[in-house]
């Protein structure tokens, strides 16, 4: 079934609060969107089954963490097979430093965002994480410098 058809006005006017502030109370949702709280909260439940909505989250500030620099790393694997693809990937996914990674199409296999601390931060990731990773070939970093837009989900 495609719950996307399914999706109405006050569904969207829910998603976009909750994509506003994750945190909010179900009632005070209820009253922004102008349900009850028993619908409000049936539609919320719903949407969660359905994987509309897909989880909760915090955003933490890099920055105040001792992170504040950001680098996007291109990267070329030397094989292109399943193993070296889910291998590459995994190992990825264990790495605190990235922030986010994408298989791609294109010249490049990977893109790679890392938070780190200024170049030497970054360094030591590639010295001692990336480039210890068995199966790449090639890289090409960018330092970001400033973010113009973040956003962790579409707006509905």
């Amino acid at each position: 079934m495609d719950f996307a058809a399914e999706i109405d006005e006050i569904d969207r006017r829910i998603l976009r609060e909750l994509r506003v502030d994750g945190r909010i109370s179900n009632t005070h949702l209820a009253d922004k969107v102008g349900l009850s709280a028993s619908p409000c909260w049936t539609r919320m439940r719903n949407m969660e089954q359905a994987g509309v909505i897909e989880g909760y989250t915090v955003l933490l500030n890099q920055k105040l963490l001792g992170l504040p620099d950001t680098v996007m790393i291109e990267v070329t694997l030397e094989r292109h097979d399943d193993d070296t693809f889910e291998r590459f990937g995994q190992a990825l996914a264990q790495m605190p430093e990235v922030l986010e990674a994408y298989l791609l199409t294109g010249e490049y296999d990977y893109l790679i965002k890392v938070a780190v601390a200024g170049t030497e931060g970054y360094e030591q990731f590639l010295r001692r994480k990336l480039y210890t990773l068995p199966g790449l070939r090639h890289s090409r970093s960018t330092f970001v410098l400033r973010c113009l837009k973040r956003s962790v989900s579409v707006v509905p």
